[in-house]
């Protein structure tokens, strides 16, 4: 694996950003625990996402549809039969698994031993409800969020009195029993996706498809993602999904390689066609202005929350030769900065003492530390010098370093250092919200 993902697992682990899950028991393969900024820097990537999609777009509604579906949803999406499965091979001498499009010829990647013939491999995961596991108990968890909506679109569209074009936007867990998960979160067994639908006249479909790429990439654009890092790739007839009119895949550039973060898809009328004759239902839409009744077609914007915001850990991770405090001449030894955007940082600020044996100055850091808290996601830290303190802070992307020294004491200021650029204010304790409010919010 390469050494920049590597630092990037080991910092994960070791600031409560991503942990291995089942770790005191050896772990669970390709599973992880968000630890307590991890967590936080979801929430603010779902949030990102759920107020572009609803906020900033019209005739865009939110769903949180049921993961445990009826199984006849899965057999009219196609997601039962042989096309949504995997090639598997098995090493005849130690027994690894792998996909097909993994393998060396018919050698194991891992000991040189020979691999078996491929067999078809359904990556739906299957459970059973109720109290009896025979074949009337099978269900399966979901494995992709999008289906929940097209079985809502008809209760969506006549209870929100929705008109084409209109969009269905929804976050939630996803599971696919992959042959191979690899390469930290990139490609995990259970997943959240952030999928929004838009339903459109047929007509209309390939200006829309066109629409939403370009929004898309633009969203990863105004979040600090280097542009050199990002292209998009419109997939050939013969290589795309089979309901796919048109196909194009965001992909990044991540130390290991290029790798698709999110999907764009004309899906067409394959969904609701499908499941409007599977389930008897006339899911057309009827056009009152011409008097005609059709299935919409649809533009689909696919991300992984997991996924993404792997692609901000790597772009915000920086490495700092000899640091960058310019303040002495010691020699410094390399310095690790994470530079977040303002809206998915987990911890927007930090709030030190500047030393922690004056019972004044600590009282007034967590008198400060009160002010903030309710606002804005924040820590108290005391423990260390503050420098390292200052560098412990960098590692987690804190935008704001607020220092309690002797002269707050004297005149109700403190010392706010910026994350990016380095520079310090003194800002006055009264002043410190509207402060930090105007910066977040530029």
């Amino acid at each position: 694996m390469d050494d920049t993902i590597s630092k990037i697992i080991s910092l994960t682990k070791r600031r409560g950003f991503i942990f291995p899950s089942s770790e005191i028991y050896g772990g669970f393969g390709s599973s992880y625990d968000f630890g307590p900024l991890g967590v936080e820097m979801k929430r603010n990537l779902k949030q990102v996402w759920w107020s572009e999609m609803i906020n900033n777009h019209e005739d865009i509604v939110g769903l949180d549809a049921a993961i445990l579906m009826n199984p006849k949803v899965w057999q009219a999406s196609g997601h039962l039969a042989a096309g949504f499965a995997d090639e598997l091979t098995e090493c005849q001498k130690c027994k690894k698994r792998f996909k097909k499009e993994d393998k060396e010829k018919d050698v194991c990647p891992e000991c040189g031993g020979k691999l078996g013939q491929p067999r078809k491999f359904n990556l739906m995961m299957k459970t059973f409800v109720g109290p009896v596991e025979d074949e009337a108990s099978i269900a399966y968890l979901r494995a992709e969020t999008c289906q929940g909506i097209y079985v809502n679109f008809e209760n969506i569209r006549s209870s929100m009195r929705k008109k084409l074009p209109f969009g269905i936007a929804q976050i939630g867990k996803s599971f696919r029993n992959e042959i191979n998960p690899k390469n930290f979160i990139f490609r995990t067994r259970e997943f959240e996706q952030m999928e929004m639908q838009w339903f459109c006249n047929p007509k209309e479909a390939d200006k829309w498809f066109d629409y939403w790429k370009e929004e898309r990439v633009n969203w990863y654009l105004r979040l600090g993602i280097d542009k050199k890092d990002l292209r998009v790739i419109e997939i050939d007839k013969k290589d795309r999904a089979h309901y796919a009119q048109r196909q194009a895949d965001i992909e990044y550039r991540f130390p290991f390689g290029w790798g698709e973060i999110e999907g764009i898809h004309n899906r067409g009328d394959w969904d609701l066609s499908n499941h409007s004759k599977n389930s008897g239902q006339d899911l057309r839409y009827f056009n009152e202005e011409v008097n005609e009744k059709y299935f919409p077609h649809i533009i689909e914007t696919s991300v992984g929350v997991e996924r993404s915001l792997f692609v901000f850990l790597v772009n915000a991770y920086k490495e700092i030769k000899g640091g960058r405090t310019t303040t002495t001449e010691a020699v410094k030894e390399q310095e690790v900065v994470m530079k977040f955007d303002k809206n998915i940082t987990p911890i927007k600020a930090i709030i030190l003492p500047l030393v922690k044996n004056n019972p004044k100055i600590v009282a007034k850091a967590k008198e400060v530390y009160k002010i903030i808290k309710p606002k804005f996601s924040c820590q108290y830290d005391q423990i260390g010098s503050i420098g390292r303190r200052y560098r412990r802070a960098d590692e987690i992307g804190v935008i704001f370093a607020l220092t309690i020294d002797f002269q707050t004491l004297e005149d109700n200021t403190i010392t706010v250092r910026d994350r990016d650029t380095m520079k310090q204010e003194r800002i006055k304790i009264d002043n410190l919200m509207d402060f930090i409010s105007e910066k977040l919010n530029n």
